[in-house]
Formats: C-alpha cells, sequence, structure tokens
C-alpha cells in the first residue's frame, strides 16, 4: 500500500491528510484482534489461527481496488478488514514459536520469522512499481492477495501448533524440544488481574508502543517522503526503500546470534534483553537525528537504512520478551503489548499527515527520537529476562 498509494492520490486527488487517514485505518482493524487472536492462539492453537488470519487478509487484499473505485469510506472499512485478518498474526506466530523454541535458542528463531517479514517488504517494494508500471496500481492488490491462497495449502498440510501433533517427528525429537520447552499444555483460563499486576508487562506494552511509533511512520511514510522530499520517481522510491529491509534483515539475525550467544555463555536474559532493546531504540533515535541535518539523498537513505538496521535489534529485545515472562501466555501477552504498538502505528500514521500539513519532516522525526529515548529509559529501569508468569 505504501507504494500504490502514491499513484493513488493521483488519481482519486487525496491530499497528505486523507492518505494518512487511508494509512491508519488498517489499524483500526489491525487493533481489534490483537489480544483475541492471542487468546485463541493459546487456547486452540497458532496454526489454525494464522491459517483464518491470512485467508481473510488475502480476500480483503484483493477487494482493496474495488473498495476504492467505490469511495473513500468503502476503503477505508475494507483497509480496516485486511487489518483484522492480519491482526491474529504475531500472536499466533507467538504462540507457536512459545511451543516449538527453548530458551537459549529463541532469540535467532524469532529474528529467523521477521526476517520472513522483512523480505516479504522488500520482495513488495521491489515488484509493485513494476506491476504498477506495467498493469496499473490495482495489479499489485491482486497478484499479492492471490499468494495467500498457496500459502495457506502448504500451512495447512505442514504446520503444526505443538511438537505433540506433528507426526513427522520421532521421539527422541519430541522430547528435545519439549524438555527446553516450559510451556505445553493450552490455557484454559486467563488470568488477566496478575498479568496487568507485573511491571514488565507494563513495560512491554509502554515500549511496545514508543518502538512502533517510528517503526509504523518509516514503514508507511517512507515512499513519500524519497518521493516528495528527495524527488525519486516512483521506481525509484520502490527501490531505495527496499534497502532499508535488507538492513533490517540482515541485523535481525545479528543480534539474534548476539543475543542467543550471550545467554549460552551465562549472561543473564534480563541483561541481554535490555543490551538489545537499547540499540533497538538508540540506533533509530540517532539515525532520525542525523536524518534532519544531511544535505543529500544518498546520506538520507543511509541514515533510514541505519536505523531500520538498529532497529531489527528490538527482535532480541522487547519481541522476544513475552516468551520469557510467561511462555503459556506469550500470544496473549504479545496481543496486550502489539494492542499499544498498534495504537502507535493509527495514530503515528494519521498524526503524519497532520503534521506534514502544517510542519515538516524535520517535526515528524523529532517525535519519533523522544519516544525512543522514553521507551529506552522504561525499558531498562522495569523489564525483566525472567519468568513471572507460570
Amino acid at each position: 500500500m505504501s507504494i500504490a498509494i502514491l499513484p493513488m492520490s493521483h488519481e482519486f486527488n487525496w491530499n497528505n491528510a486523507t492518505v494518512g487517514l487511508i494509512q491508519s485505518s488498517f489499524f483500526w482493524g489491525y487493533l481489534l484482534t490483537q489480544i483475541l487472536g492471542g487468546i485463541l492462539a493459546d487456547k486452540i492453537g497458532g496454526k489454525r489461527v494464522l491459517g483464518f488470519g491470512v485467508i481473510w487478509w488475502s480476500v480483503a487484499t484483493i477487494l482493496t481496488p474495488i473498495a476504492a473505485k467505490i469511495s473513500l469510506p468503502f476503503l477505508l472499512i475494507m483497509r480496516a478488514f485486511m487489518g483484522i485478518g492480519e491482526g491474529v498474526a504475531m500472536p499466533a506466530m507467538n504462540n507457536i514459536l512459545s511451543k516449538w523454541i527453548p530458551v537459549s535458542e529463541r532469540s535467532r528463531a524469532l529474528s529467523l520469522v521477521y526476517t520472513g517479514m522483512y523480505l516479504g517488504s522488500v520482495i513488495g517494494l521491489a515488484v509493485s512499481p513494476i506491476l504498477i508500471q506495467k498493469f496499473k496500481w490495482p495489479s499489485v492488490f491482486y497478484s499479492f492477495g492471490s499468494l495467500g491462497s498457496i500459502w495457506l495449502a502448504l500451512w495447512l498440510n505442514k504446520a503444526y501448533s505443538t511438537p505433540k501433533e506433528d507426526p513427522e517427528l520421532s521421539a527422541e525429537e519430541k522430547e528435545l524440544i519439549m524438555g527446553g520447552n516450559i510451556s505445553k499444555e493450552p490455557v484454559k483460563v486467563i488470568p488477566w488481574k496478575l498479568i496487568l499486576s507485573k511491571p514488565p508487562v507494563w513495560a512491554l506494552i509502554v515500549c511496545h508502543f514508543c518502538h512502533n511509533w517510528g517503526t509504523f511512520i518509516l514503514l508507511t511514510w517512507m515512499p513519500t517522503y524519497y518521493n516528495q522530499v528527495l524527488k525519486f520517481n516512483l521506481t525509484e522510491s520502490g527501490l531505495l526503500c527496499v534497502l532499508p529491509w535488507l538492513t533490517m534483515a540482515v541485523f535481525a539475525n545479528i543480534g539474534g546470534w548476539i543475543a542467543d550467544t550471550l545467554v549460552t555463555k551465562g549472561f543473564s536474559v534480563t541483561t541481554v534483553r535490555k543490551i538489545m532493546q537499547s540499540i533497538g531504540f538508540l540506533g533509530p533515535a540517532f539515525s532520525l537525528t542525523l536524518l534532519s541535518r544531511v544535505k543529500t539523498p544518498a546520506m538520507a537513505v543511509l541514515c533510514m537504512a541505519c536505523s531500520q538496521g538498529s532497529d531489527a535489534f528490538s527482535q532480541s529485545g522487547l519481541y522476544s520478551n513475552h516468551q520469557d515472562i510467561g511462555p503459556r501466555y506469550a500470544g496473549v501477552l504479545l496481543g496486550l503489548s502489539n494492542t499499544a504498538g498498534v495504537l502507535a502505528g493509527v495514530f503515528g500514521t494519521a498524526a503524519t499527515g497532520y503534521i506534514l500539513q502544517r510542519g515538516s519532516w524535520d517535526d515528524v522525526f523529532k517525535v519519533s527520537v523522544v519516544l525512543y529515548i522514553i521507551g529506552t529509559l522504561i525499558w531498562n529501569l522495569f523489564s525483566t529476562g525472567e519468568k513471572i508468569l507460570d
């Protein structure tokens, strides 16, 4: 959508405020299913929940061009419907990983999963301009939406929510996996009062908000920034947007390897999570501060890449922490914190449009930097890597 929005805004005469509203409408639906997705994943398994989510958002993606041509309200509703499907994905993935991955391999496993998401963004940003030039902007939605059916066939045939359900695993393999994993039985009752009474849970929630504000602004507005400020054309904007996501794919795995190595060598999980997330906050804060001062397009692109690259260390920080502090409730915890993260996406993407109507990109970046610094302080004061929920 971040690429397709450029020709769409020209065709439908949308200003920056309207573009911000459209970009944020995805998060309206995404917000609704975060906690619900976590509850369902913890109770019935992540396989079914994630499968449902993918087919839902694939259908909504295919219907997006039709909705846009009907009216703006229909487009907003369809983007929200797409968000409903995608909202269950991260809680379901977190639940599955909590069942399959021991703590000594957690950072690498999570980083590898997110690498798939980053590379998906790379492919989308690289291919979308080509599709738009050859077949017009609706082809982007038809093409990527159709891929969901192929994925679903493979997922239903090969994926399992827990090692116990996988008939292809030997008894020795199951014992190895389950022996290093605390979270085995499905959750029947969610202890909400206990969960919400823990300061580390609130540290996760608040820091997820601080993290996602800057991340979602770069995700949704980067092509517009390249096009309007750096004066790159549509193809150049799409290709240059690939670089930060490639950087994230590389550095997420470097961070995962470093984090798991430190844990194996005897560093406490708490220390490792604080180090990695501090990099994930302060790296982007420094890069965006420089971005406000650079004079050339090349340096601007480099700052964007450095921001996203250091941001990827968060996969070994707050994104791994849900499984540390409450492995049986990993889906619910991710749903809770990512609800705050989604609110950052809703407010951040919409607010960026209004800021640009009255101010500048420097003002947009300053807000993100302040939130990154606040997140660093809260994370180092209140987070922990120890299990606090059983």
